[in-house]
C-alpha cells in the first residue's frame, strides 16, 4: 500500500500533517466502521526502538496537527518497544517521561520493555536481551556491554544496570500498562489472542504473539491497534492495523491518528 494525500493540512515545503490511510473500507466491528467517541482525537505511536530524532520529529509533526483543532482531547498512546536496536534508548525514556507530564498519554509495554526490568533481577534473562539489541541500551546509559557472553561479566552489567538506571526511569517501566481500549479501539504492543476474549489476554501474548493473531479474521469486537512485527507500510486488516514501520531500520516512525470513524497516518 502507498499513504494517498487524500486529506490533511500542509505543513510548508510540500508536506501535510495527516494522509488518508488506506484500507480503512476493511475494518468491520459486529458490522460496523469502528469509531472513537466524539471530542476525542487518539495519536497511536509504533515501536520506537532508541530512535530519538525521529520521536521529536514525529512528535512536532502531531503538535502541528493538534494546532488545526486545538478544541479535540488528544490522547497519545505509545505502543511499546521504546529501547533497544537504536541509539538513544535512555533519551527516549527521558523525552516520553517529559511528554506524558504535559500530555494526556498511555504508555503501553513492549516485549523489549518486559526483557529490560527482568534482567535487573535475573540475569538469564541478558543473553537474549543483547541478542535483541539490549547492548545499544547498555551503551546509551553509558555501560560498555561487550563480551556478556562471559558470566562474570553479566555479573557486572546487571549490577551497572541497577546504578545507571534512573529511579524515573524505573517507575516508568515497571508502570507501563499491557493494553488500553478506548471506543472501538484495543491497543497492544504486539496483538491478542483470538482464542480469547479480550478481558482475558494473557500479558505473554500481548507483548509477544505473532502468526496466530497475524493471520486470524476474527472479529475480536474492537479493532486491535499493535506494532511488534515490522512492515513497509501500515498493514490493515479486518480486525487489526499494524503501525509498526521498522524506524530504528527505516527511518519511517509512524503515528496513526483516529478521530471519530476517520483514520490518518503521521510519518517520519
Amino acid at each position: 500500500m502507498s499513504y494517498l494525500p487524500q486529506i490533511g493540512e500542509v505543513l510548508g515545503e510540500g508536506e501535510l500533517t495527516a494522509l488518508a490511510l488506506p484500507g480503512v473500507d476493511r475494518l468491520q466491528v459486529l458490522g460496523r466502521r469502528p469509531s472513537l467517541p466524539a471530542g476525542l482525537k487518539i495519536y497511536a505511536i509504533g515501536d520506537i526502538h532508541g530512535r530519538l530524532d525521529l520521536l521529536d520529529e514525529l512528535l512536532a509533526r502531531i503538535e502541528m496537527d493538534i494546532g488545526l483543532r486545538p478544541a479535540v482531547q488528544p490522547v497519545y498512546v505509545f505502543l511499546g518497544d521504546y529501547i533497544d536496536r537504536g541509539p538513544s534508548s535512555r533519551e527516549t525514556i527521558d523525552r516520553l517521561i517529559e511528554h506524558g507530564e504535559k500530555n494526556k498519554c498511555v504508555f503501553l509495554k513492549g516485549n523489549h520493555e518486559l526483557i529490560a526490568i527482568k534482567c535487573l533481577s535475573d540475569r538469564s534473562w541478558f543473553d537474549q536481551w543483547m541478542r535483541l539489541g539490549g547492548m545499544e541500551t547498555l551503551n546509551s546509559y553509558k555501560i560498555p556491554a561487550q563480551g556478556v557472553r562471559n558470566g562474570k561479566r553479566i555479573v557486572e552489567l546487571q549490577s551497572a544496570f541497577h546504578q545507571a538506571l534512573p529511579q524515573a526511569h524505573f517507575r516508568f517501566l515497571r508502570d507501563l500498562q499491557a493494553s488500553f481500549t478506548l471506543g472501538d479501539f484495543f491497543f497492544a504492543h504486539a496483538g491478542v489472542n483470538p482464542n480469547a476474549d479480550l478481558a482475558s489476554q494473557k500479558e505473554s501474548d500481548l507483548l509477544w504473539i505473532r502468526e496466530e493473531f497475524l493471520s486470524s479474521n476474527v472479529d475480536f469486537g474492537k479493532i486491535v491497534v499493535h506494532g511488534h512485527t515490522p512492515v513497509c507500510e501500515v498493514d490493515v486488516s479486518s480486525n487489526r492495523i499494524n503501525i509498526d514501520t521498522g524506524a530504528y531500520a527505516t527511518g519511517r516512525l509512524t503515528c496513526l491518528v483516529i478521530e471519530g470513524a476517520s483514520l490518518a497516518v503521521i510519518s517520519t
